[in-house]
């Protein structure tokens, strides 16, 4: 990508932006559960115990909603190593890309890249 600026540069950039907004989300979540685990395990209150548990449960759920999300919009493919690892080089690519980008371009001059309306 040689212009972000450039309207032409942004097709296909919401759905990037929604997959890495899904993926960050469900790596949160788990983190969330591995963390809410280990913090039931060290809890002695039975009340509170009970009360993890139950927001264990819930953000299980949770996970499991983003993943098939994820799967249906074909975000993540955890059932076809080949295919996922093919993803996963895109969207290493895509940040390499976006790494090397030229914040401030030496001609930021965008004159006749946005339609405009016709002059009476």
């Amino acid at each position: 990508m040689k212009d972000y600026l450039d309207p032409i540069n942004s097709i296909n950039m919401p759905e990037l932006t929604d997959s890495g907004v899904a993926l960050e989300f469900l790596l949160t979540t788990k983190t969330g559960i591995r963390n809410l685990a280990i913090a039931i395990t060290e809890t002695s209150t039975p009340s509170l115990r009970k009360l993890m548990k139950i927001q264990l449960n819930v953000m299980l759920d949770l996970y499991d909603e983003i993943t098939e999300l994820m799967m249906k919009k074909e975000w993540l493919k955890p059932f076809d190593l080949d295919s996922q690892k093919e993803l996963d080089i895109k969207a290493a690519e895509n940040a390499i890309s976006i790494a090397k980008l030229e914040l401030f371009p030496k001609n930021s001059n965008r004159k006749g890249l946005f339609p405009t309306p016709p002059k009476k």
